[in-house]
């Protein structure tokens, strides 16, 4: 395995992991993996879900212990029991679940157990207050008042406080899992620059993303997982997209986007809107057809979760009309539009697709039971093959859904709508957050609801996703369709015509 030079981060590593093994109940997630971490380097940790990242995270933030090897710290053998022990000697870590408590301030949060006290013992505010104010400045953040409390901020400012909040134990490796997940394209470059200034004060990042463009323009080493094993460690200038994908999963790029399945036809409109519009979208007219995938672009707050929420009741449209199958179809409300042969797959899965702590076969059959109550034993049966025609990879039906990875949650979501046997599948970022590998099973599921008659509409961020997956793109700015574009169109037209530069494209 290549074990790149790293003299220019200072002779010893800050954090050395050596042979580090893991199981649970028998099934073993990792083997034997070893890191070097230096002051100043950020390390990126990439890998499918299920290839041991999130596990390996854990054991060095002190949630999970190794069953064997070694973890030193600046040279110190250590083994934490605890995450606030690892957080006490300078390992961080910033979840993509956030642990922030929504009705403090962001000052009370970053102290949360570590109130600043005056006379009397009382906790002292003000200097709470004011350190926060430091920490933040010294982050280059400006317009975050410490005396805010967390539930008024946007994902992207919760962010920066768990990040401020790992800089206050004095850090000297923070973790960061999926950080830009869910954040916009200019609050990404704000990450950036908060882990630029990191580093440049000695401050060592291990970095998880599935984003491998970011993880190329960010981290100055990548290390890959693959099924619990190290596969390599490499510099990330003498890697690209395509390497790190055939690295992660053992094939090249672009076999991740599935050809039309065979004898796929598109057939008479399924869904249409004429004129339709709400306080968030306005002057909509749209066809999807039976058999057609039909992509929507646009920037962050361009309106396209919108339309689909319009679309499924959960905003109804006020003005302009819906024809489900050519009938006049007014739906107010989701209760509505499952009936009427919808399915949206929201862009959360885990606060709006999934009940987590209960099983898979709940949550396969909520909607079922909810919507259709006289259907719940039939699609009771129904469940084993539709969860085999999504190869949900799970130990059981009764497994919670919180125990499965990214990717097999995503498919769950899917089978919880396709047990209601929908005409139209609305889905919105149906591939955030997991990796290429499940990325590829979501794909030949859209292809094979395709081949099958049902109208899909996908709203989603990833330009190649929907320059490849879609027959139409439709591109939105401003709550309004600014344009239509064959399937195939570059990255560069889409995007111009997303921020209005060239208003000729449209038409």
């Amino acid at each position: 395995m290549n074990q790149p030079d790293h003299s220019q981060h200072g002779a010893a590593p800050v954090l050395r992991v050596r042979a580090v093994t893991k199981a649970f109940v028998g099934n073993q997630v990792l083997h034997g993996v070893d890191l070097d971490l230096h002051a100043g380097q950020v390390l990126g940790l990439v890998g499918e879900n299920g290839a041991g990242k999130s596990t390996l995270m854990k054991i060095l933030a002190g949630v999970h212990p190794a069953d064997a090897g070694t973890i030193e710290l600046d040279g110190e053998p250590v083994g934490f029991g605890h995450p606030v022990e690892a957080q006490r000697a300078g390992l961080a870590t910033v979840f993509q679940e956030f642990n922030l408590l929504p009705e403090r301030t962001i000052a009370e949060n970053i102290h949360l157990g570590r109130e600043l006290r005056g006379r009397g013992g009382l906790v002292d505010t003000r200097r709470m207050e004011q350190e926060t104010a430091a920490l933040l400045e010294g982050l280059g953040i400006q317009g975050m008042r410490p005396s805010r409390r967390v539930r008024s901020l946007s994902v992207a400012e919760q962010q920066i406080v768990e990040i401020a909040k790992a800089v206050s134990f004095d850090a000297r490796v923070i973790q960061m899992d999926e950080p830009t997940a869910a954040l916009a394209d200019h609050e990404v470059e704000l990450l950036y620059r908060i882990v630029r200034e990191l580093t440049s004060r000695g401050v060592a990042i291990v970095y998880v993303s599935h984003r491998l463009r970011e993880v190329l323009d960010l981290c100055d080493t990548v290390t890959v997982l693959k099924d619990g094993r190290q596969v390599d460690t490499r510099p990330a200038s003498e890697l690209d997209e395509a390497t790190l994908v055939r690295l992660m999963v053992g094939r090249p790029m672009d076999s991740f986007i599935p050809d039309p399945a065979p004898g796929t036809t598109v057939g008479e409109p399924r869904l249409q809107l004429r004129g339709a519009g709400n306080g968030y979208v306005d002057g909509i007219d749209l066809t999807l057809h039976a058999g057609e995938i039909v992509g929507i672009a646009g920037l962050q707050g361009s309106g396209r979760t919108e339309l689909l929420e319009g679309i499924f009741g959960i905003q109804p449209f006020t003005r302009g009309e819906l024809l489900v199958d050519g009938e006049a179809t007014p739906i107010g409300s989701p209760r509505r539009a499952i009936r009427s042969g919808l399915a949206l797959v929201t862009e959360d899965r885990k606060a709006t697709g999934l009940a987590l702590h209960q099983s898979l076969l709940d949550n396969a059959l909520g909607v079922v039971r909810a919507v259709f109550p006289r259907r719940t034993e039939s699609a009771r049966h129904e469940v084993p093959s539709l969860f085999g025609s999504l190869s949900v990879s799970a130990r059981s039906l009764s497994q919670e859904a919180q125990f499965l990875s990214g990717g097999n949650q995503q498919k769950v979501v899917l089978a919880r709508w396709l047990a209601t046997d929908p005409r139209i599948v609305l889905l919105d970022e149906p591939t955030r957050g997991i990796d290429v590998g499940a990325k590829h099973a979501i794909y030949e599921v859209m292809r094979e609801l395709a081949a099958r008659g049902i109208a899909v509409l996908m709203v989603s961020s990833e330009l190649p996703e929907v320059i490849g997956m879609s027959d139409r793109v439709l591109v939105m700015r401003d709550g309004r369709l600014a344009g239509e574009l064959p399937g195939g169109s570059d990255e560069e037209t889409i995007l111009s015509l997303a921020a209005g530069l060239d208003e000729e494209i449209a038409s």
